[in-house]
């Protein structure tokens, strides 16, 4: 494991690497999408400026609030420690409120969250496994368990876990290329209807793998937060469902890779 890594004699977090690097995938994928909307793709940098300092903010503001009782006036302001959670709700209050201000609050925005966020989970995952920050799973002797000795939060030695950071950044980053395989093959909202179905599939399930304890039901705060994901998602498809008898588009009305092409950086047309 690597807390950190030195360059130039700077000590760099790799947690925060990778954090950051969640962030520049976000932008990249939605300055793709916003291109092929025909969006401004400089909006891609404002999306993710306001969905860092919004999720940096709820990520923090969440974790202080499930743990204050065990804390310390140093661990507030000075500690580490960010919920996954409260970050999804602090960025997406702080999209939203930009997209009002730049008249883009609709599905579109959504959609091009859905692929976004799971890329995102997947690469911020790869930063837990580095740093050995805690997020690992119970202990565990199968042949891919590994242990974490020099990690953030070291396993005791000879200990070895499930290496559930993995297991999420796998399923995650499977999540993210199949939603953006299906960008222009689902009705407006779907993609974010899938999101929310398939992160809250993924997390309560590795929940069960992971040492959170649990809050009510048998289940961790996770695996509750991850439920009602889940179930907004499963609403949102079934209503979609009962309208129209799919999710999936019409043949005629998908937009096909050439005429995507065709429309990034038209002029439009004066029509009288």
């Amino acid at each position: 494991m690597k807390p950190e890594i030195h360059v130039l004699g700077l000590s760099i977090k790799t947690f925060g690497l990778f954090f950051a690097l969640n962030f520049a995938a976000w932008g990249l994928v939605a300055a793709r999408r916003l291109k092929e909307l025909g969006r401004p793709v400089d909006w891609a940098y404002e999306i993710v400026t306001v969905a860092l300092v919004g999720g940096l903010v709820g990520a923090r503001g969440y974790y202080l609030l499930q743990n204050h009782d065990s804390l310390s006036a140093s661990d507030i302001f000075g500690g580490s420690g960010l919920i996954w959670y409260g970050g999804l709700l602090g960025g997406a209050i702080a999209v939203l409120y930009w997209a009002h201000r730049r008249g883009f609050l609709s599905l579109d925005l959504l959609d091009i969250a859905g692929p976004g966020l799971a890329l995102g989970y997947a690469i911020g995952r790869i930063g837990c496994q580095v740093s050995g920050d805690g997020d690992y799973g119970k202990a565990w002797n199968g042949p891919w368990a590994m242990g974490y000795p020099h990690g953030t939060v070291p396993t005791a030695p000879g200990e070895t876990v499930h290496p559930t950071p993995i297991y999420e950044t796998l399923t995650m980053g499977l999540l993210a290329f199949v939603l953006w395989q299906l960008r222009d093959k689902v009705r407006p909202g779907m993609l974010f209807a899938l999101y929310l179905v398939g992160a809250g599939l993924e997390r309560f399930l590795v929940e069960f793998l992971r040492r959170n304890s649990d809050v009510a039901l048998g289940l961790t705060a996770a695996q509750l937060e991850s439920l009602t994901l889940l179930l907004a998602g499963a609403i949102w498809i079934a209503i979609v469902v009962r309208r129209h008898g799919s999710i999936l588009l019409p043949e005629g009305e998908r937009r096909r890779p050439a005429e995507v092409d065709a429309t990034v950086g038209a002029t439009p047309v004066n029509q009288t």
